[in-house]
């Protein structure tokens, strides 16, 4: 089945404050529980309840289940996204890509289980992203791709594939958010702190850069 991406109630009541208070509780609570149980495990009452909010309040917002899974996919989409939508030619392709990478970073230690939901819906068959992925999104990521091109053209990076370098990209800054659970058995704690974040960064920053015939502004 596929679905508008931006079918949830946005009639504007209740309005202001409150609404986006209540809003974020039930994207938190939501998140939790899709993280937890998936799409099909998860009901609007355990939402509903983890939000501190009468399930018929829940309606307000969202007006069904899909359309605030797909809200929660979207969160994500849009975080990730606006972290790469101003790339431009004119950019230090060094600075850019430091500047994405620690961005990533910061968005897979601060909503781990939101990069998890999508990780499970890309590798179920992504049903309800197809919304998504059309022509839009593919025109978004041959943008960024074509400022590579450029950068390469000019002598600015070394010439790799802007197509498998965005790949990396997302892949590797995601797997401290999707395998948390792998590096923490590895490195035997409990939990991922904000400085095993910034360690990660710094490893990627270079390893990624240097991949690129480029050098780290921020030396680590």
């Amino acid at each position: 089945m596929t679905v508008n991406p931006n079918d949830h109630n946005t009639s504007g009541k209740p309005a202001g404050r409150i609404r986006q208070k209540n809003e974020q509780a039930i994207i938190k609570a939501a998140e939790e529980e899709f993280a937890r149980h998936g799409f099909k495990g998860t009901s609007m009452n355990t939402i509903a309840q983890n939000a501190g909010l009468p399930k018929a309040n829940l309606h307000y917002y969202f007006t069904n289940k899909l359309g605030l899974y797909l809200a929660v996919l979207r969160n994500i989409l849009e975080l990730w996204d606006s972290a790469f939508n101003n790339l431009s030619v004119d950019d230090d392709p060094a600075e850019a890509l430091e500047r994405y990478i620690r961005a990533k970073m910061e968005f897979s230690r601060r909503y781990p289980k939101a990069s998890r939901i999508f990780a499970m819906e890309v590798i179920s068959g992504g049903q309800y992203l197809s919304q998504y992925f059309n022509q839009d999104y593919l025109e978004w990521f041959r943008g960024r791709a074509s400022v590579f091109d450029a950068w390469i053209a000019a002598g600015r990076m070394a010439p790799v594939d802007p197509m498998h370098l965005i790949f990396l990209l997302w892949s590797s800054t995601q797997h401290y958010a999707d395998f948390a659970t792998q590096i923490c058995r590895v490195k035997q704690c409990s939990r991922l702190t904000r400085e095993d974040f910034d360690q990660a960064a710094d490893q990627l920053v270079k390893i990624i850069l240097r991949g690129c015939g480029l050098e780290p502004v921020t030396r680590t």
